[in-house]
């Protein structure tokens, strides 16, 4: 098996409503990158990344374009490893992270889909097919959505059948904060899951001080308290704010979650297949996870990463993210009860209605 062809794709996908954190303000588009590998006996694979509003998305096209696509004409796809070192090594100097990590997500993503449908498999059980039945909230992009709003959507997402909640915080007044968590936990009542997300908002101390504050309302999780950079500040965070930490959307490589990890800086490690290095990558991360015996949770991509969830024993929630692809999906996932049950076609089975994504090509 020899690969042919490689296609990308750049988009830059309107949201339906304007979307809002504590790091890029509000927030219209996403940019959409995709990467179909064709091989010679007419297995394709897609893989895609995508980039917060229309910033970044040409920078990874380039890299896939010019850098990778010529790097895997003629090779073997289902040499996973050996294709990721080549891709890794080649784009080192330029990337370490950034625009090429996204790029070879994408294109590590592909080569999966082709491994696993050229197998007759769904990519989670042929990845290890530990359970289908993957628990899923409601990530909510929603910081500068007036109450009454965020009041709306909670209900609408429990409507929807989610039962879990992750909503933003970081407004410049904490006490605008607590009462905006107050007013959602009132809805979920105490036993539903609340999440709750900065954005790298604070300052190690600034985080101390909200985790203390919002122990009140028995948080599962906050998420990305500080810069992911600070693994000191966020073992601190953990230890002298009493809120169990997510965090890695923002990490690029295997290294910097063994960091965060065996440091005690997180209790829930949250890698992006879009942005860590693809299915390869993020399979080492939940590894390493395991081995700590620390549940994996993930960031963004919710068609693709219901699999990766399915095939891993120390699964948390999955995110169903708010840049998501439903209008532009054949099969759009399905959420029945809190739960979402990882699809049974070949690969990761995830079919883009091409035609309409063209109206959106960048």
């Amino acid at each position: 098996m020899k690969i042919q062809r490689v296609q990308v794709g750049h988009y830059n996908v309107p949201l339906e409503t304007t979307l809002s954190d504590s790091t890029h303000g509000d927030i219209t588009h996403f940019a959409l990158v995709t990467a179909r590998i064709s091989t010679a006996c007419g297995v394709e694979g897609l893989g895609y990344t995508y980039t917060v509003g229309k910033t970044g998305g040409a920078a990874v096209r380039a890299h896939l374009e010019y850098d990778i696509a010529p790097w895997l004409i003629g090779e073997d796809p289902r040499r996973t490893e050996q294709l990721w070192w080549k891709m890794w090594s080649g784009l080192h100097y330029a990337g370490r992270g950034g625009a090429a990590c996204f790029a070879i997500s994408a294109a590590d993503t592909a080569l999966w889909d082709v491994k696993a449908r050229s197998a007759g498999e769904p990519l989670w059980r042929f990845l290890g097919g530990h359970d289908p039945r993957v628990k899923v909230y409601a990530g909510g992009i929603d910081l500068m959505m007036p109450l009454d709003q965020l009041r709306e959507q909670t209900h609408a997402n429990l409507a929807r059948g989610f039962r879990a909640i992750k909503m933003k915080v970081g407004r410049p007044r904490l006490a605008d904060d607590l009462e905006r968590v107050a007013a959602v936990r009132e809805i979920l009542g105490p036993e539903m899951p609340l999440m709750v997300d900065a954005n790298m908002r604070w300052s190690p101390e600034e985080a101390i001080r909200a985790a203390r504050a919002l122990r009140q309302f028995d948080v599962f999780w906050l998420e990305e308290p500080i810069i992911p950079d600070d693994v000191d500040g966020h073992v601190r965070v953990a230890r002298d704010g009493g809120v169990s930490i997510a965090t890695g959307e923002n990490m690029h490589t295997l290294y910097e979650f063994q960091k965060a990890v065996a440091s005690g800086a997180v209790a829930f490690p949250e890698p992006d297949l879009s942005n860590v290095g693809g299915v390869t990558a993020w399979m080492k991360v939940a590894r390493l996870a395991e081995a700590f015996n620390l549940p994996v949770t993930t960031h963004g991509v919710h068609d693709l990463h219901v699999h990766l969830l399915a095939a891993v024993p120390n699964a948390s929630y999955l995110e169903a993210h708010g840049f998501g692809l439903e209008r532009f999906l054949r099969h759009p996932m399905e959420i029945r009860d809190g739960v979402t049950i990882a699809p049974d076609r070949p690969g990761h089975g995830v079919e883009i209605d091409w035609a309409a994504l063209e109206a959106v090509r960048a």
